[in-house]
């Protein structure tokens, strides 16, 4: 049974099946046309057993079908996949329809996006049926440049201090202008933020020399604690005379913290809503067959590390020196918890004879005191190969006195030692890419990347179903 395509109806909203096309329309067998195979996936998977599906059976069985399905040139529902489930259930071997120029096979993005601006407006929906619907309007990739950019946004904190006296940093002077030319160079050459023990080590890497004063022939840099503290002093003027941005310089060893507090719940609602959801981190790692952590010996190459750590979703310790106790623990924890058999721990340290011991020391004490038998240790820097790899200067000699001078100079036959600082930080995250490369499966972890864009959109649509209910309910209130 089809009702007079002529006639209109006034009871659309309730049945869902009443709202007349302008096109026109025509009646064609129901087994020409099929449902959309991702309405399911949008909206709650239609059972034809259901009572409202019954209600709408027995109402077609009366009245007929009041608006015609809206179907694409090659047969897909576009609009109407209740009203054809109806349809069948009510025995009906006919349906008018209405057809579409759109193409289901041409362009599946196109058809989805149609397929929710038909339905947007129909019957109520779902919360879970609203975010789905939302996702569709969301290009993954442009969704995950969004979350990467959200979450990737430097956070303002504020230092309190005591202030004591007044105390004014002399400008700098002309006479020190070739320091302050090689400082700029550093700093555009490199990876940024850099710790001034970084920037130390590229001064000293420089193939002419460095003079500290103009008008002083013989004062060139050198490899000193003097003019290591000259270089700290000139940097921190740079700083503050806006020579070098304050981001520019990384300091990991002093925190601060502040406290967002506000002054009326307005800002503390408008602050919310614009990073509510936002910071996502897919779990990159959670394919793989090994759990990675990396340790870094100290906090000065923290920053660095932690740029590719990020990148990776991979665990980082700061050792700040022998690693405590408790830092360990928590990567015994966190390998224990990820189920997997092997632990691999990427070790960046100093070349040094106490560099090497921390490395070594780490590894056996996951062993030895947590009984971690299946431990991977890789020293990634800083290794004596780097030396002539990169040309680097060395910090100073070794101390004979040390109870580990011996087995480090019997091993490398030499005194000179390196820090790993020596590196520029876009050496050191080349070498750790190319050890995580190395340990991981490349295809699983690029599968996991792929995920991820997905997951922004679905975390988008969520975040703008969300912020709408929340903007509508507000207007409700204050009517």
């Amino acid at each position: 049974m089809v009702s007079d395509p002529a006639k209109k109806s006034t009871k659309s909203r309730k049945t869902g099946h009443g709202r007349k096309s302008e096109k026109s329309i025509i009646l064609v067998d129901i087994n020409s046309i099929r449902p959309c195979p991702e309405n399911d996936d949008i909206y709650a998977k239609i059972d034809p057993d259901s009572p409202e599906i019954q209600r709408l059976a027995e109402d077609i069985n009366r009245r007929g079908i009041l608006e015609p399905l809206r179907v694409s040139a090659d047969g897909v529902i576009i609009s109407g996949h209740r009203r054809y489930n109806g349809a069948r259930k009510a025995g009906l071997s006919q349906v008018p329809v209405v057809y579409d120029e759109i193409r289901y096979e041409d362009n599946i993005d196109a058809f989805l996006e149609l397929l929710v601006a038909c339905n947007m407006d129909q019957r109520e929906k779902t919360f879970e049926e609203k975010v789905r619907e939302e996702a569709t309007r969301h290009n993954p990739y442009q969704a995950h440049l969004t979350l990467l950019k959200e979450r990737n946004k430097p956070r303002e904190i504020a230092e309190s201090f005591k202030i004591e006296g007044v105390k004014s940093r002399s400008r700098i002077s002309p006479a020190k202008q070739q320091m302050v030319d090689t400082l700029i160079q550093v700093l555009e050459e490199n990876v940024k933020p850099m710790t001034v023990r970084q920037i130390f080590y590229q001064f000293l890497s420089k193939r002419y020399p460095i003079l500290k004063h103009l008008n002083k022939p013989d004062s060139i840099f050198s490899n000193s604690n003097p003019d290591y503290k000259n270089l700290v002093d000139l940097v921190a003027r740079a700083r503050t005379q806006g020579i070098v941005s304050m981001w520019d310089i990384a300091d990991e060893t002093r925190g601060s913290m502040e406290w967002n507090a506000h002054d009326n719940t307005r800002t503390f609602i408008w602050r919310e809503n614009r990073e509510f959801l936002c910071g996502y981190f897919r779990d990159l790692q959670q394919s793989q067959p090994h759990h990675i952590e990396i340790l870094a010996e100290k906090n000065t190459i923290y920053s660095t590390v932690n740029q590719i750590a990020q990148e990776y979703c991979v665990p980082t310790t700061s050792g700040r020196g022998y690693c405590s106790l408790p830092a360990r623990h928590a990567v015994v924890q966190r390998y224990l918890k990820s189920g997997k058999d092997k632990l691999v721990i990427l070790i960046v340290s100093d070349f040094d004879p106490d560099g090497e011991e921390i490395a070594q020391s780490f590894a056996r004490s996951l062993r030895d005191d947590f009984n971690i038998e299946n431990v991977h240790p890789i020293k990634v820097a800083l290794k004596y190969e780097h030396i002539e790899q990169f040309d680097l200067v060395p910090n100073m000699e070794a101390k004979k006195t040390s109870s580990r001078y011996k087995k480090f100079y019997e091993r490398y036959g030499t005194n000179d030692v390196f820090e790993v600082e020596a590196l520029r930080p876009k050496q050191l995250q080349d070498l750790l890419k190319a050890a995580l490369d190395s340990v991981m499966d490349l295809d699983l972890f690029n599968r996991e990347i792929e995920q991820e864009k997905h997951d922004a959109v679905e975390i988008e649509a969520y975040r703008q179903a969300v912020l709408k209910y929340i903007g509508n309910y507000r207007k409700e209130e204050s009517n």
